[in-house]
């Protein structure tokens, strides 16, 4: 056999591995923690837009299915010497980060400040909001996750915004079931597709075949982990709350410290514009309003009429009184109409 076709062999072979470990993985943990909710289950009961009620357990169960898959990755890596250890790294640093103070804005949040322009209100009258700390965790976070990643003191701000800012524009997605899984992939494909973009071709050209970006090899954990609980989302028998949603954004922003800087550049500043256009659009209204859009965010949903096959066994009116303090996106207060500020 070929160098070239042994390397695309092997290349194929860690992919697979590290796309299996974070579906099984999130399975397994999604699974655990439904037999045994840390806490109870009513801590992490919510009512979705049909006023039913679903479980946020799908967010932690995702973020340990990716980190898992990346911890497989990270192994191969090591045995096959592989110099990505730092990318892979910052991801498993951006997801846990992101996801803790998002869970804490789950669990011991307040729905009363909306967006940044409500927690940076609150501030300003000495307020400060479960919202606010989890904004200055996650940037403390992609802080640190973007000095892992390395490069430059100006690359290191790039990638820091990349992750705060993907983790906070991924959880504006999600307000319908699926939808911010959805988005998930779908962005993590184009950052793959666009991974090491500058080496990628002569790297393919050489060795007359073409490898998959290390790029690529990293979004297979959060995007298999997502994936493997997509179902349960679309069925609307749980949600990825702040705790998954936050995850996934800041890991998808972690991968592309791997784009070249113009890329990074024009990325960071279509999650400023997307960011600064919710405080005044609806993306919910916004995709009601285009069909094709409308059409991929009803794919593999409920219809309106239907019945739900599997209910979380809570008591909704209790949940809803012990957790009315969320500020999830699916919560109580997001009923068919999205609420002024998403």
């Amino acid at each position: 056999m070929s160098e070239p076709k042994g390397r695309l062999k092997a290349s194929r072979r860690q992919a697979v591995y590290t796309a299996a470990t974070g579906v099984a993985a999130a399975r397994l943990a999604y699974s655990a923690m439904n037999r045994r909710p840390p806490g109870g289950s009513r801590l992490w009961s919510r009512t979705n837009h049909r006023a039913e009620a679903v479980t946020l357990l799908e967010g932690p169960a995702v973020t340990a299915g990716a980190i898992a898959g990346l911890a497989a990755q990270a192994g191969l890596g090591a045995i096959t010497r592989s110099a990505s250890w730092r990318r892979t790294a910052a991801m498993a640093v951006a997801g846990a980060g992101a996801a803790a103070f998002g869970a804490y804005d789950d669990l011991a949040g307040s729905g009363d400040r909306r967006g940044f322009r409500g927690h940076l209100g609150a501030l300003r009258h000495g307020e400060v909001t479960t919202g606010a700390v989890k904004l200055g965790g996650i940037g403390a976070t992609g802080i640190l996750s973007a000095a892992v990643a390395g490069g430059s003191p100006a690359d290191v701000v790039i990638n820091a915004g990349l992750i705060a800012g993907g983790a906070n524009l991924l959880n504006l997605f999600d307000l319908r079931p699926g939808r911010a899984i959805k988005v998930a992939v779908a962005s993590g494909a184009l950052i793959a597709m666009s991974g090491e973009s500058a080496q990628t071709p002569a790297r393919a050209t050489q060795a007359g075949t073409a490898l998959p970006p290390r790029a690529a090899l990293a979004l297979l954990a959060p995007a298999g982990a997502a994936l493997a609980l997509l179902p349960e989302d679309l069925g609307e028998r749980a949600m990825l709350g702040d705790c998954g949603a936050n995850a996934l954004g800041a890991m998808l922003g972690a991968s592309a410290a791997g784009l070249p800087r113009p890329a990074r550049l024009a990325l960071l500043a279509g999650i400023a514009g997307l960011t600064a256009a919710s405080e005044k659009v609806s993306f919910t209204k916004v995709i009601e309003r285009t069909p094709a859009l409308r059409w991929l965010d009803m794919l593999g949903r409920r219809p309106a009429s239907s019945v739900p096959v599997v209910s979380i066994p809570a008591q909704r009116r209790d949940a809803m009184s012990m957790t009315s303090a969320s500020t999830t996106a699916r919560s109580a207060e997001n009923t068919d109409v999205p609420p002024p500020e998403e």
